[in-house]
């Protein structure tokens, strides 16, 4: 198996397992195409997805802007020499702290999730003598077709302002008399790894509505409205992603069209696709260290990785595609289950698959698209060190995040 032209059982050789390979030049060719596709708006990098300084300057070198969700993800992009003013905070509970960090360090766009966060940041800008853009961040009542932890904008969640309820139009009041706040504009977010665009049709039908009452109202328009991001990626052959230039055409037709119903103005339309950038531009290289054949059953292989590495599959029940990297299998195809090495049954990387009976320890498995919320939600679970990421283009190969070592794990402990 070859990636970005290399060897990919060279670079396990090179680099060690478990590894996640990031193919560079895949990931600035989806962020290009992002920016070609939404023309004329804005298109944050949702840096949740995985961060590193490497990463930060790439979404900055092609023209992105960044969104963050806590102190730590503001920290790497300022660190990486990312522009502020082309940074979003996100987050539900950001702390006074974080809020002064973003203010400090001049950040274009907060975006605003609870009443008790509008009064902490406007308190935090009058102190400073700064006006701070914000969005606020509005439920629609939309329940994305997608898992239920990463659904998030039905009623019963913990972002946002509800619509429904009236609370967003409250907000948008309280921000409009706010000294130390503008309005620029209302976000939404619907969920994540979606395919079906209804949703999308939905929430822009009824935030465009909210645009309206607003003016209606306060006899302002906002300048932006922001989607949110949660486009979905092939993780095993029956996901079906659309063709980006027709979902954009499809997204921003929409909201020209509600604009146009009610005599409004098109705002600024943002999205902020992570997963859908990084995702397919990664995948993840183990070793198999031991093979169970379960008679009857299926066959067991231990990598050496598990849920530290990846905890999608145990926490959503994540699919994903594996395949033999080191050699041509000779044998016929056995249903197997790929597990990790933690003392817990829970720890399976891919649930269900078909790999060679001839298979046996020492052989590497590549599993696909672990670009997303893999290394970004990567745990010390039973001591493990996380492993390294390592770009990966035709140039040259590199580590951005080295492999955590004993000694890192033994950095925070006192004794």
């Amino acid at each position: 198996m070859r990636l970005a032209g290399r060897n990919v059982p060279d670079l396990a050789a090179e680099h060690g397992t478990p590894v996640f390979l990031l193919d560079e030049d895949d990931f600035r060719a989806r962020a290009r195409a992002f920016r070609e596709a939404f023309a004329g708006c804005r298109v944050y990098y949702a840096a949740k997805a995985f961060l590193s300084r490497a990463v930060a300057r790439w979404v900055d070198e092609e023209g992105l802007l960044l969104d963050v969700c806590t102190g730590g993800e503001l920290a790497v992009a300022l660190a990486a020499g990312f522009p502020a003013d082309r940074i979003a905070l996100h987050g539900n509970n950001k702390s006074a702290e974080e809020l002064s960090a973003a203010l400090d360090a001049g950040v274009g766009l907060v975006v605003v999730d609870s009443f008790d966060e509008l009064d902490r940041l406007a308190r935090l800008a009058d102190q400073r003598g700064r006006v701070q853009p914000v969005l606020l961040r509005v439920t629609v009542g939309v329940e994305a077709h997608t898992h239920e932890y990463i659904a998030t904008a039905h009623e019963d969640v913990k972002f946002g302002f509800s619509r429904a309820a009236g609370d967003a139009l409250e907000a948008v009041r309280r921000t409009l008399g706010s000294t130390g706040l503008h309005l620029r504009g209302l976000h939404s977010h619907i969920g994540s790894q979606i395919f079906d665009t209804a949703g999308f049709e939905v929430a822009a039908h009824r935030m465009v509505d909210l645009l309206a009452a607003i003016r209606e109202e306060h006899g302002v328009e906002l300048d932006e409205l922001d989607l949110g991001g949660g486009l979905g990626i092939a993780y095993v052959e029956p996901d079906d992603p659309q063709p980006l230039p027709e979902l954009a055409d499809l997204l921003l037709g929409l909201v020209r069209e509600e604009c146009a119903r009610h005599g409004l103005a098109t705002p600024t339309v943002s999205v902020e696709p992570g997963r859908a950038l990084v995702g397919p531009s990664m995948v993840t290289v183990y070793e198999v260290g031991t093979v169970k054949d379960v008679d009857g059953i299926r066959t067991y292989v231990s990598v050496d990785g598990g849920m530290s590495d990846n905890i999608r599959t145990a926490l959503y029940g994540a699919d994903y595609t594996v395949s033999l990297a080191n050699r041509v299998p000779q044998e016929p195809l056995v249903l197997a289950r790929v597990v990790g090495k933690h003392c817990e049954s829970g720890d399976v990387v891919v649930r269900d698959t078909w790999l060679p009976a001839d298979l046996s320890p020492g052989d590497l498995l590549v599993v696909a698209a672990t670009g997303a919320y893999c290394r970004s939600m990567a745990s010390n679970y039973n001591m493990v060190g996380r492993p390294p990421v390592v770009a990966v283009s035709e140039r040259e190969v590199r580590t951005i995040v080295r492999r955590e070592s004993v000694a890192d794990l033994l950095a925070c402990d006192t004794g």
